[in-house]
């Protein structure tokens, strides 16, 4: 009985394979899409995802540039981005996203109060990506840049299977910890097709406001060394003294 179970297991999951992977859609009038991720939360990486917007608008003001938060549980976007309020709706009953400095963002943040918890389960937070992903008026963008959740589940899954992307960042603090989760990221994004554009290392040193004597608090080179066991970049390393937008953006446009 155990054996003739593990075939009709075996069986299924080669129909479910035969399906194959949804077919990716191009979000509508978006050029490229760029995912910043981290493998764990509290690295840096919604800050990280601002600057890249940022720091796209400013190389070339040609260029145009959202910012998408998919965080559904911790929205970071709308206080980074220093905006508050509920999306507008169009003709064709899709929401507007708010702007600031010239960059458009949507985030589940403008659809909940501020203090609000989250509490749902998988199936209404896919949905709510759904949403995010299909139902924004985004207008013409150059570059949609996906602030991801922390970690390696539903939500990134979903995302890169369901929109073509042109590349992932990768950020991590340079304690082993955050490394080796951040690495799982890196995997995983491998796995999926989807290119490492490279790792960016937050947090690398303190440098004091005073004397500019610089400190490595959590430890120093570990984005390095971990960059060159997956064979991608070092994008940029961020100071711990104030937030600042970093130079990194320039080795992504390729």
């Amino acid at each position: 009985l155990v054996c003739a179970g593990e075939r009709t297991l075996q069986e299924r999951q080669r129909a479910h394979m035969a399906r194959g992977l949804p077919k990716q859609k191009p979000i509508a009038g978006v050029k490229e899409v760029i995912v910043v991720a981290s493998g764990k939360g509290g690295v840096g990486k919604s800050t990280t995802a601002v600057n890249l917007a940022l720091g796209l608008t400013a190389n070339d003001q040609s260029k145009q540039v959202g910012i998408l938060d998919a965080d559904v549980y911790g929205p970071s976007v709308p206080k980074l981005m220093n905006l508050r309020g509920n999306p507008e709706l169009t003709d064709n009953n899709l929401m507007r996203p708010l702007t600031n400095f010239g960059i458009p963002c949507m985030s589940m943040g403008f659809l909940v109060e501020d203090t609000a918890p989250i509490v749902w389960r998988g199936l209404m937070v896919m949905s709510a990506i759904e949403k995010l992903l299909r139902q924004v008026d985004w207008g013409l963008l150059d570059y949609l840049i996906v602030d991801m959740p922390p970690g390696t589940g539903d939500v990134q899954l979903s995302i890169t299977q369901n929109i073509p992307i042109a590349g992932a960042v990768i950020v991590s603090t340079p304690q082993d910890i955050a490394l080796l989760d951040a690495r799982r990221g890196a995997e995983m994004f491998r796995k999926v097709n989807v290119p490492v554009l490279g790792l960016v290392q937050n947090m690398s040193v303190f440098q004091c406001p005073q004397c500019n004597h610089q400190t490595h608090i959590f430890g120093s080179d570990g984005a390095r060394e971990l960059a060159r066991t997956l064979g991608v970049e070092v994008l940029g390393k961020t100071f711990s003294q104030k937030p600042y937008c970093s130079r990194f953006f320039n080795k992504i446009i390729y």
